[in-house]
Formats: C-alpha cells, sequence, structure tokens
C-alpha cells in the first residue's frame, strides 16, 4: 500500500494531465475498496490537493471505502461533506447502514433521499426492502413495492426476490409464492431466496418441491441452494439429505465451508455424528461456524466427551469462539449437568467480553439453572444481560420453577411484563407447570386470564399446560371443558388427561378418551398407550390391555420401553405373568421400570422365588434398584413368610444402596415380622418409627396378631388405630373376627356394637369382572342383574357339588353365598368361552370360604380363575391356589 502511495505523489510531483491523475486515483481506490485495504483512505489527501474533491466517481469509491474499513457512522461524516451526491451516493450510505444493522437509520436516509428528489434504482431499494423486513415495517414495505411497479422495476430479477424474502419474513408464504409465480423467468439467485423462504417458514416439503421445479425448468443450482435445501433435510430426513448431498456431487458444485457446515449440520440433526465428522474432514478449510456445527452437532448426538474435544481443537487451531460457540458449549454443559465445565466457559466468555450478549447469556442461565444448586448464580447472570429478551426470562422463570421457588417464578414473570418483555407460550407453560406440582390456584387463575386477554390462549402449548394443571387439581370438569373448546387437539392433550385421570383413580374415564382420539383422528402414541396400558392394568380389563397390545405391535410402538414396560405391568396385575415375562423379555435394555414390574408381577401372583431371583438378576445387570423395588421385594418376602430374608434386604436399603426406608417399607416390615410371629420385634418397629405411626401400619399388626391369636396387643393396636382413623371399620371387624376365633362371643357382640353405636358399616364386598369389553360390577347380595336366576343356579348347582364331595361350608356360609366374587364367577363361568380364563376384581380380601369354594370349582371346571384383591393375586387352577392357600 506504501508503494501505491508513493505512486501517487509521484504522479503529482510530475504534473501529469489531469485526466492521467483521476485515472491513477481511480484505479488506487478501486483496488483498495475491492480488498478493503484501510490504507486506500491516504488516497483522499492527494484527491484534495489536486482539486479532485468535486469527483462524483471518486468519492462515491471513497464513500464505499469508508463504510467498509470504519462503518457506517464515519461513512455518514463524509458523505455529509460531499457536494455532489447521485443516487449511487445514496445508495451507498443506505446499504452501510443496513449491513451495520442500523435499518431505522437506514430508511430515514432513503426518506432524506426521496426529499431531496433523487430517484432511487434497484439496488437502493433491495437495501430499503431488507431493513423493512428486519424492522417489521410491512406498511412502508408494500409501499415500496408499488413505487417499484410504477417505476417499472417490479420484473428486476433482484427486486422481486427481495420482495420473496419480505413477504416470508411476515410469514405470508403464499404471497410470496404468487409474486414468484407471477414474473416467471427466474434465475438461480431467485431460486434460491424462493426456496431459502419456506426453509425459514418451515416449510420443509414445499422447499424441496421448488429445487425439483428448478432443476426441470434448467436453472442450475448453486452451493447457496443446497445450503439452503440441507437446512429442509435436516428436519425431514436422512433420506432426502444424502440424495441433496448426491445432486450437489453431480452438479459439481465445489465443497466450501459453507456448504460443509450446512452438511455437518444436517447429518448431525439425523443422529448420523460419524458422517458428520467424515465431511468435516474432507477439506482442511474450517471456520467458527463449521467448528460450531461440529459442537453442536457431537452435543445433539449425547457425544459430550468429543463436543469438549472439538472445543479444546478449535482453541488450539487458533480459532476465537464467538458468541454461537460458547452458547453451544455451554448446552453442553447443562446436558451433562456438568457445573465445573460450565464455570470454565463462563470465565472465557467474560475474557472474551461477551457476559453481556444475550444469547451467551441465555445459555448461561440455563447452565446455571440445570447445574447450579443456588437460583442466585442464574439471577446474578441474568442482571448482567444488556437487553434480556423472552428467552432470557423464560430460562430464568423457569429455573426458579424447578427449583420449586414458585412465588418467585410468579413474581419475576410480573417483573417481565412489566419491562415490556411480552411472554411466549413456553414462558406460560413452564409457570403453569410449575404451579401444577405447587397446586398453586390463585396464581393460575390470574396466568389463565392474561393468557385469555392475548392470543397465547389459541396455543395448544398453553392449552395443554392448563389441561394439565386442572386435571392434576382434581378439577376434572374445568379440563374437560378446556379440551372440548380447543380448535386443534393433539396426542399430548389426550395423553395429558389421561395420565392425570390414572393418578385420581378414574381408570375407566382414562380409558373412554382412546374414543375420543379416534374421533379426533389423533394416532395413539407411545405416551398415550403406555397411560391406557396403566388404565387397563388397574382396572384388571386384559382383554382391553391385549387390544392396546395388538394396536402396539402394529403400528410399531413395542420398540419403545414405556409400552412394554405397560405391558410388563399390565399382564403382571391380571395374572397373566408368562406373557408379562414374555414382554419383559422383548426389552432390549430393561430400565428400573422394567425390572419393578416384573418383580412386582411375579411377587403378587404369589412366584415368591421368581420374584427374588429377578431381583439378582437385576442387580447383577447393573441397573440399581429403587425404592419402588424393594416394595415389591418385601412384599415377596411377606408373602413367602421369609423374615429373615426380609430383614436383610431392609437393612440394605440403606447400608448398600442409600435408599431411606419410608413408612411404606415399615409397613412391609411389620408385615414381615408378624406374618412370622414375631409380634414384639413388629411392635418394637413401630415404637422406634422415625416417622408419624399411621392407621395402616396398626391394622397391619392388627391381622398379625388376630393370625396368632394374640387378643392383648391386637387390643392395644385397635386401639391406637381407631385413635388416627376413629371411622375405619376394620379395626372392629378385626378384633371381631379375633373374638370369634378365640370363642369370645360376648366380646364379639360387644365390638359390632359398638361399630354400629359409632354409625360405621363394613365397606359392600364389590367384584368386577371383564366380558368382550364391558366390565360387569357385582355387589354382595346382588339381585337386580338381568342374570341373576342364572346366576344363582349356577352357585346352587356347584353347592351341590360341594356336598357330595364331603365339603363341608362352615358358620358363615349361608352370607358368603351371596358374596360378590361368588358371583362374579358364575357369571364368568356362564358368559365365557369354556376354556377361557376368568379375570375378577376385589375392592377387599377374599373370605376364607370363598377361597375355598373358587378352589373347588377349578378342581371341578378346567378354567383359570384369577382374583385380584389390591396388590395381591390368587390364581386358581386345577383345585390349587398361587398363594398356596
Amino acid at each position: 500500500m506504501f508503494v501505491l502511495y508513493k505512486t501517487a505523489n509521484r504522479v503529482i510531483n510530475k504534473n501529469e494531465t489531469t485526466s492521467l491523475l483521476e485515472e491513477t486515483c481511480s484505479r488506487i481506490l478501486s483496488f483498495c475498496n475491492s480488498n478493503a485495504f484501510r490504507q486506500g483512505i491516504c488516497i483522499h489527501s492527494p484527491i484534495i490537493k489536486l482539486g479532485l474533491q468535486h469527483h462524483l466517481y471518486l468519492n462515491n469509491t471513497l464513500l464505499s471505502l469508508y463504510a467498509k474499513c470504519f462503518g457506517a457512522d464515519t461513512a455518514r461524516h463524509f458523505f455529509d461533506e460531499m457536494p455532489q451526491k447521485d443516487v449511487v451516493s445514496w445508495t451507498g450510505i443506505i446499504s452501510a447502514y443496513v449491513k451495520s444493522g442500523n435499518h431505522e437509520m437506514a430508511l430515514r436516509v432513503f426518506d432524506s433521499m426521496l426529499i431531496s428528489g433523487q430517484c432511487p434504482n434497484g439496488f437502493t431499494l433491495s437495501s430499503v426492502l431488507r431493513s423493512c423486513s428486519a424492522l417489521g415495517e410491512f406498511e412502508y414495505g408494500t409501499c415500496i413495492q408499488g413505487y417499484m411497479i410504477k417505476q417499472g422495476f417490479d420484473q428486476n430479477p433482484v427486486l422481486v426476490s427481495g420482495l420473496v424474502d419480505f413477504y416470508s419474513k411476515f410469514d405470508l408464504i403464499g404471497e410470496a409464492s404468487s409474486l414468484f409465480i407471477d414474473k416467471g423467468n427466474h434465475d438461480t439467485v431467485s431460486w434460491t431466496m424462493m426456496i431459502s423462504s419456506c426453509v425459514q417458514a418451515r416449510r420443509w416439503s414445499q422447499a424441496l418441491q421448488l429445487y425439483v421445479d428448478m432443476v426441470e425448468a434448467g436453472v442450475p443450482p448453486n452451493e447457496f441452494t443446497f445450503a439452503k435445501l440441507l437446512g429442509a433435510c435436516g428436519v425431514h430426513g436422512l433420506n432426502y439429505g444424502k440424495l441433496v448431498h448426491a445432486h450437489m456431487i453431480l452438479w459439481g458444485v465445489k465443497l466450501n465451508v459453507v456448504l460443509k457446515t450446512a452438511l455437518v449440520d444436517m447429518y448431525s440433526r439425523c443422529q448420523r455424528i460419524a458422517d458428520a465428522i467424515k465431511v468435516s474432514n474432507l477439506t482442511p478449510e474450517f471456520d467458527i461456524l463449521s467448528w460450531t456445527a461440529l459442537i453442536s452437532g457431537s452435543a445433539q448426538n449425547f457425544m459430550f466427551r468429543k463436543a469438549v474435544a472439538t472445543f479444546c481443537d478449535m482453541r488450539v487451531s487458533g480459532y476465537i469462539p464467538n458468541n454461537y460457540t460458547f452458547s453451544s458449549i455451554l448446552n453442553v454443559s447443562s446436558l451433562m449437568l456438568c457445573l465445573e465445565l460450565g464455570q470454565q466457559v463462563h470465565s472465557r466468555v467474560v475474557v472474551a467480553g461477551l457476559e453481556d450478549d444475550v444469547s451467551v447469556g441465555n445459555a448461561l442461565v440455563n447452565m446455571y439453572v440445570k447445574c447450579s444448586d443456588k437460583v442466585d448464580d442464574a439471577l446474578r447472570v441474568f442482571r448482567g444481560i444488556s437487553l434480556p429478551n423472552v428467552i432470557s426470562w423464560t430460562s430464568l422463570i423457569a429455573g426458579f420453577a424447578e427449583h420449586g421457588f414458585q412465588h418467585d417464578s410468579f413474581r419475576l414473570f410480573m417483573e417481565m411484563r412489566a419491562a415490556g418483555v411480552e411472554p411466549n407460550s413456553f414462558t406460560i407453560s413452564s409457570i403453569i407447570g410449575s404451579f401444577s406440582a405447587a397446586k398453586l390456584l390463585p396464581q393460575t387463575l390470574m396466568l389463565h386470564g392474561h393468557v385469555v386477554k392475548t392470543n397465547l390462549y389459541k396455543d395448544t402449548a398453553v392449552q395443554n399446560a392448563l389441561v394439565d394443571f386442572y386435571a392434576g387439581s382434581g378439577i376434572l370438569d374445568d379440563a374437560r371443558r378446556i379440551v372440548d373448546t380447543m380448535s386443534c387437539r393433539d396426542a399430548i392433550t389426550y395423553t395429558t388427561l389421561a395420565s392425570r385421570m390414572n393418578q385420581m383413580g378414574h381408570h375407566e374415564l382414562a380409558l373412554n378418551i382412546i374414543t375420543d382420539m379416534n374421533n379426533d383422528d389423533i394416532e395413539i402414541d407411545e405416551f398415550s398407550t403406555a397411560s391406557f396400558l396403566s388404565a387397563s392394568a388397574e382396572l384388571g380389563t386384559v382383554v382391553t390391555g391385549k387390544q392396546l397390545h395388538c394396536h402396539s405391535l402394529k403400528s410399531g410402538l413395542c420398540r419403545w420401553v414405556s409400552v412394554l414396560n405397560g405391558l410388563v405391568n399390565l399382564y403382571g396385575k391380571c395374572g397373566c405373568i408368562r406373557d408379562a415375562q414374555r414382554a419383559f423379555r422383548e426389552i432390549a435394555v430393561p430400565d428400573t421400570f422394567s425390572w419393578n414390574g416384573l418383580i412386582s408381577g411375579l411377587a403378587s401372583n404369589g412366584y415368591i422365588s421368581s420374584a427374588l431371583s429377578a431381583f439378582d438378576d437385576m442387580k447383577l445387570s447393573g441397573v440399581r434398584p429403587d425404592a419402588i423395588t424393594f416394595l415389591s421385594v418385601l412384599s415377596a418376602c411377606g408373602n413367602g413368610k421369609l423374615v429373615d430374608l426380609g430383614m436383610e434386604h431392609f437393612q440394605s436399603m440403606s447400608e448398600v444402596y442409600d435408599i431411606v426406608p419410608q413408612l411404606d417399607h415399615y409397613v412391609h416390615l411389620v408385615d414381615i415380622l408378624g406374618q412370622g410371629g414375631r409380634l414384639e420385634e413388629a411392635l418394637e418397629v413401630i415404637q422406634t418409627l422415625p416417622y408419624r405411626a399411621n392407621a395402616l401400619i396398626y391394622k397391619t399388626l392388627l391381622r398379625s396378631c388376630k393370625a396368632h391369636g394374640n387378643i392383648l396387643l391386637a387390643e392395644d393396636m385397635a386401639k391406637r388405630g381407631l385413635e388416627l382413623d376413629p371411622s375405619d371399620p376394620a379395626f372392629y371387624i378385626l378384633l371381631a373376627n379375633l373374638y370369634e376365633d378365640s370363642g369370645r362371643g360376648d366380646l364379639v357382640e360387644r365390638t359390632l356394637k359398638m361399630m354400629r353405636e359409632k354409625q360405621l358399616r363394613k365397606n359392600p364386598s364389590q367384584s368386577w369382572v371383564e366380558i368382550q369389553n364391558n366390565v360387569h360390577p357385582f355387589v354382595a347380595g346382588e339381585r337386580s342383574h338381568p342374570q341373576t336366576n342364572e346366576i344363582y343356579e349356577k352357585i346352587e348347582s356347584f353347592e351341590t357339588e360341594l356336598k357330595k364331595h364331603g365339603y363341608h361350608l362352615g358358620m358363615v356360609t349361608r352370607d358368603s353365598y351371596h358374596h360378590s366374587e361368588k358371583l362374579a364367577v358364575a357369571f364368568g363361568l356362564l358368559n365365557t368361552p369354556s376354556k377361557a380364563p376368568i379375570h375378577i376384581i376385589k375392592n377387599n380380601s377374599i373370605c376364607r370360604d370363598c377361597h375355598g369354594f373358587i378352589k373347588f370349582i377349578t378342581h371341578l371346571v378346567d378354567r383359570e380363575i384369577i382374583v385380584r384383591e389390591g396388590n395381591r393375586l390368587h390364581s386358581f387352577r386345577k383345585g390349587e391356589c398361587s398363594c398356596r392357600g
């Protein structure tokens, strides 16, 4: 550059002709301008000395050089001093402001241009359209379009492309398409612009179809065309991405850094990180965007160590991370829940001076929210962001909510609105989700009122969050009302509703949602299937469960662990233990839920040894048991009367697995000791509980006292239990039965009299049996059923057979003759095929007489009868029961 400056001085010293001087200055400036050489500004001084400061071409070139090297504001000073200005001058300064992102100033200068009487050209209008798009000035942009039509610029391909981009930015893709089609005879740039617009509008299929039309029209694509197409393929799938990659090779498009970055991003999105790395190594050229794409791609594929290693390699290669790079590596820290890595990256952010950058600040807030126990860290970072946007606020609000500070999150929401930042659907749904866990009804009602006043009420995510809150709070009518008014229901809507209904025990209502989904033509996915399987399991409707199983097989949902876990649970609770084991074997990598379902199913069906063996297999496979696992294991030990083994497993919870036993675990421990006859030890467990005892634990020991005839301890347990729950008749009934077994009829009458005086009644015995997708309920003494006569005749025929075989029904025969389980069994035998198993659910324990009655029936009839009472199942077959009772 110094040589050029000396050449200019020699020209001056030799007093050559003016035209030669102008040409020399022009060539030097043009060279410097094209290469953005800052030293080219030195020519400004000789130009003034030579008296060429009025030369318009030289001034326009100097203006462009000032803009490129020193920015729009410096260029503006020179522009204001120019004695003459033409359309190139005005376009140059407008373009400078557009490139610097100062779109408001660009439009002001354009207004001044029009006032000056200067007519814009196509390049001017193209820059102005970009500013209109950036500022959301739709009316201004349409005025520019009208001016273009009047001045005959409407056929200009550059301006047509600009208009297409303008309408696309306002999500008016239909108008953009119409404009594109009407003009015709497009070049590569306009086709690429239209494809880009479709990609930005998330119309992936339309973008790919435009590419096909472009090729058919004989217009060759360039590297920018393929870069945009690869963005669509990242969403549309790997096959499309490979096809576009192949076309890129066939067209002979050179693999530059832009294309390489687009390919890396596409393969990463399609979970082909190995192919992404292979592409990145095809050429030695890298830039900060390609490095960032590799880091982001590794994170998307959960290859966190690879992402960190790539970040380190980038630093070693001399590349300085930008805000997007830091955001990507901070995202890795969040996914890894690695606070130390996040803090190290934070220190580099501070060194780079990017701590006030919005994207980096958002990533830091998210990292501290996910990785740190202190929300103050996230709040401190948030306060350092210069202009926090809706993502910043949402990350902070959601973080406070996740940490249990629901009231603070609501306060931040109000602060966000006061700051003039309007919440988006994710903000609202995040807050409502946290309120759902804390049951904060008043605050949710306020939020509900806010969204009703805005367009957010029409957002499906917000409506789904409201459905979840109201259903989870037990306000099913309001939840259902929102669902009915939704214009766009999806699988999440119905899955949320079904899940909450299951939690509240409304399993039949949950299964009815299957019909709603079919009516709305919404496909049942893996999540909704899991909810429906859970409802079927709780109801014991094995037929419905098998139909869901068939649907899962046909639709390919059986590859999902959640669905297979649901099947294990269903078949285990319905007594189909072989089917449960078969479903378990189909799980490639069983998780804790899988093992829990299997162990629980085996234990409840009386397969004690198999349940404990499955527990050992679980530990050997490397899956860590949880608190639910030990409930099933302790239940198995209790049912199998394995006292010492049960004690050993109970102690291992805290000593080996760092699991703090909850009250439910102590209830099982008391049951284990009680069934083993170690009543004093069971009492000691209750007396040394680290929790406040509940009525259930006293009732559990009371049952053991009844089994072992310990009247004194039983009376003490009944007294303590009734102090906690005076309205539970089970204490009186258990005590009365113990007195009866001990021959104390006087105490039986006194106990039942006390029960009557307190107006307590035993819950009526109920049983349910499923026949052809219909659940038939029966109550003790049922005589309103249409088949009552047939049912009682069936029972009488079995009674006759019982007497023939010398079976004595005992004292309670007359009452138990009408028990609900007998009625359900008789109904099942009358209405099912001769070899089909009968599944019955009971709301309380099966009595001794009915247990023997059903055993005898399976001795006479070749049937399997499965009766579920709570979490325990009795599988009757060939005169035997799985409980061995």
